[in-house]
């Protein structure tokens, strides 16, 4: 090997989801070799783990003499970054969302957790972009379905849909301050085909800016439009966040919930090393949205979901308040909880 030091070879022992317990060796890696390791992007830490052992233990095998150790990361503070293509000019201010002014010490006051997590700079919600680096994901699995579903897109996107047989889109809309919100989702409708999730904002509908209409103005205006073709710029929900995890040999995932609602997070658990976070409210399971559902039924489709497991999350309080704008009954009457298709 060379040197006393490229001798001393450190064991990486990973549990994987299987408990199946895998050693691999680390040595010190030159700086373009560790410039691979940080250019991937992962859905899990689990992942990432697995991904960087295989990648020094190929380098060990090929004869490498200086190898270092990859550090177990800090995942609290990683965010993706939004794509220069979609600034803040184009990315309206979320600075009064449904009449809360969303600014750093608002979010300090009332969103602690948030505020820790996220830099000042990027207080809008950002859904996690699939960029040109493909996800590197040897424990998930490219293709996992829950993961794709689940995927979160940077900035304002478009959906298009069509009216169904009763000329209807299977949505209602709120209006709260000035802006234009989606109150309701009903299943296997349009809108739901569509991609329309609760709480998302509507800012055009068929090139239309809706800022400052009310219910009924809205109503009048979708009920008016060709069924064949209506076209809507949305932006998602802020401060949502998509995690990724992997069951334990037991099945669990590491967090308790009620009402929806992260209460605690178990020690060493997939949840805790993925970054999951207590008062946040349970938006999606696997993609499919669970607001409106009841523990139990969260629960089953927690279980019913395979080895890989991704959730969509976001700070309890402004749940709360979106919950208060948009009206509970018909939330949990009526709301879509369907699995979407790809």
């Amino acid at each position: 090997m060379g040197s006393a030091s490229a001798k001393k070879l450190a064991l990486r022992k990973v549990a994987s989801a299987n408990d199946q317990k895998v050693y691999l060796v680390f040595g010190f890696l030159k700086e373009d070799q560790k410039k691979s390791f940080k250019m991937s992007l992962y859905p899990s830490l689990e992942d990432m783990k697995v991904d960087q052992l295989q990648k020094a233990q190929m380098q060990y095998e090929q004869g490498v003499t200086q190898v270092a150790a990859v550090g177990y990361p800090n995942t609290g503070n990683v965010v993706p970054q939004a794509s220069s293509a979609f600034s803040p000019s184009l990315y309206p201010s979320l600075g009064d969302y449904m009449g809360l002014q969303l600014t750093p010490e608002f979010v300090q006051q009332n969103m602690p957790l948030v505020a820790a997590s996220y830099p000042q700079e990027l207080q809008v919600g950002v859904r996690q972009t699939s960029t040109s680096q493909a996800l590197v994901a040897p424990v998930t699995g490219q293709n996992n379905k829950a993961l794709l579903r689940s995927e979160i897109k940077p900035g304002i996107r478009e959906v298009v849909l069509c009216k169904d047989g009763e000329g209807k889109l299977g949505v209602r809309v709120r209006h709260v301050n000035n802006g234009l919100f989606v109150a309701l989702v009903q299943k296997n409708s349009p809108a739901a085909l569509a991609g329309l999730r609760f709480g998302d904002q509507i800012l055009q509908i068929n090139g239309q800016t809706v800022a400052g209409w009310d219910n009924d103005k809205a109503h009048n205006f979708i009920k008016k439009l060709d069924p064949e073709r209506i076209t809507m710029a949305v932006r998602d929900r802020p401060f949502e966040r998509t995690i990724t995890m992997q069951k334990d040999s037991n099945g669990y995932i590491g967090f308790v919930f009620k009402e929806g609602k992260i209460k605690s997070i178990v020690k060493d658990s997939s949840a805790a090393r993925n970054g999951i976070l207590t008062d946040h409210q349970l938006i999606e399971v696997g993609g499919q949205n669970v607001v409106g559902l009841k523990d139990s039924e969260i629960g089953e489709i927690i279980d019913a979901a395979g080895r890989t497991i991704t959730v969509t999350i976001m700070p309890s309080f402004l749940f709360d308040h979106i919950i208060k704008c948009m009206g509970n009954s018909l939330i949990k009457k009526l709301m879509d909880s369907s699995i979407p298709d790809l």
